[in-house]
Formats: structure tokens, sequence, C-alpha cells
């Protein structure tokens, strides 16, 4: 049996993929085995690496760098989802000149990197560790965002567009009630993605001395003069990384199922239809 793409395949071929699968999977698990020998080898599951995270002063140096570490995300993310909006907006104008300025601003954040940024707020403007870290992450990801925003709102049928103007709605109308609604759904993974790549991001505050949760790791590392790497901080502070992005894909996945629920998008039921004349002047239908 085959198919327009690819032949299906056939004893040898599948036995020779469990032999690639077989062999994948011991490599992987040796290798598995082999970090894990290095870690014990190492004293990395020692208690005396371990038993100073049972402190309630160093509880609180973690959950106090996670606090700043949310506190400068909340505020990055809001911003940025803002910023990204405004300049979407300014680059789906019908007036040149803010075209053409939104258009640079865009091109100038999105090629400049963050960190970058984050030490010329820092150091030449002589702005504070937290508002040059949330003003460095706005502006790189929110350029990002206002090109992802202005290609949801492109990618919307232009017939939809035309057929509000037809409806005699203007311009904010048909970009509120019409063209936003139905991009934001397209949206929506591209934005949850770069706003994790904020998230993550946040960690460049330990460069400039902002009190964030890999500075608190690191301070802890270096005042129990751990030996590099300081694996017990890393399989303390990763795993809480990784835990708030997959919460983040989390609400991105509950937000787009919540959206197809609504009742506001839901398609309507259509009567059944009828025998009719369809032509003018054609024969009237059986009844």
């Amino acid at each position: 049996m085959t198919t327009a793409l690819y032949d299906f395949p056939g004893p040898r071929t599948r036995q020779r993929h469990r032999l690639y699968a077989l062999g994948s999977t011991v490599a992987i698990l040796a290798l598995a085995a082999w970090i894990i020998y290095l870690l014990f080898d190492t004293g990395q599951f020692t208690a005396a690496k371990w038993t100073p995270f049972t402190y309630t002063g160093i509880q609180e140096l973690l959950l106090t760098g996670l606090g700043n570490t949310l506190r400068a995300f909340g505020f990055a993310a809001v911003l940025s989802l803002a910023l990204g909006g405004a300049l979407a907006i300014g680059r789906l104008s019908e007036h040149r000149p803010v075209r053409w300025v939104s258009t640079l601003i865009v091109e100038f954040f999105r090629a400049m990197p963050v960190l970058v940024m984050i030490f010329f707020i820092y150091v030449a403007l002589q702005v504070a560790p937290l508002p040059a870290l949330v003003a460095g992450l706005t502006l790189y990801n929110g350029s990002v965002l206002a090109e992802v925003f202005r290609s949801g709102i492109n990618s919307v049928d232009p017939g939809q567009r035309q057929a509000a103007y037809a409806l005699g709605m203007n311009k904010t109308q048909v970009m509120t009630h019409v063209l936003a609604p139905q991009a934001i759904r397209a949206m929506l993974p591209a934005i949850i993605s770069q706003l994790v790549v904020t998230l993550k991001d946040t960690s460049l505050g330990y460069l400039i001395t902002y009190e964030e949760f890999l500075h608190a790791g690191k301070l802890i590392a270096s005042n129990l003069d751990y030996d590099l790497p300081f694996i017990p901080v890393v399989m303390i502070i990763s795993p809480i990384y990784i835990g708030m992005c997959m919460l983040l894909s989390w609400l991105a996945t509950w937000v787009s199922r919540r959206q197809k629920r609504n009742i506001k998008i839901e398609g309507t039921e259509v009567a059944a239809p009828e025998p009719g004349t369809l032509m003018p002047g054609g024969p009237r239908p059986q009844v």
C-alpha cells in the first residue's frame, strides 16, 4: 500500500527502525547513567550540600529572588504587550510618517541585543536595576510582539475587512470588532512563546545586581563555598524556571480552549433549506 508522499515501510525497514530505536534508547540511558555516576562521584548529593536549603534564611532568600523575578516579568510582560500593540498599530497606519517611524523603532530594537540595551540603560543613563531590566526587556520584546501582532492582523482574510467597511464601520471598529478577535487565536502561540522568552531573560538582571532568582542562587553558592559547577543550586533553580514556563504554556492552552467555547465565536445554527424558486419565472416548488 502506497501514499502520495511515501511508501509504507516493509518488514526489513521496520526491523531496521526497531534497531535504530533500541540503539538510541541504550545510548540515552548510558549517557544518563554516566551523568548520574559523575554526580555521585563528585559528592553532589551529600548532605552537606543539601542541608543548607533547609535553613530559613536561605529559603527566604530564594523566595525573595523568585518574587523579584516575577515582579520584573509582570512589568515587562504588560509593557511589552502595550508597546507591541502601539507599534503594530503604527506600522498598519495609513499615514506614511507614522508607519516609517514605527518601522524604524521596531527594526532597531529587534536588532539590538537585549543585554546591551539593559547595560546601556543601567550604566549610561544611571537607572536603577529594576527599571533598567524592565526597560530593556520591554524595548526588545515589545518590538518582536509588534511584528507578531502585525502579522496576525494581516493574516485575516481581506474580505473580512472589506465586508466590515461595506457595513459602515470605521477603521477602529474594524480593527476592534472584526480583525483583532479573529487574529488573536492565530497570534496566541507566538505571544506566549515570546512571554516565555521574557521570563527567561529576567535572569539577565543578576548582571546589573538586580536581586532576582538567579542572583539569589549565585549568592547562595558563593557563600556556601560550593565547588564549580553549583549542581545543587542549579537543581533547585532550574525546575522552578521550567515550571513557570510550562505554566505559561498551560495558560495559553486554557485560553485557547476557552475562546473556542465562547458563545460569541461559536457557530450559529442555520435553518434547513426549503424548496423554493431559484430563478425568476421558474417553476413553483412541488409540495
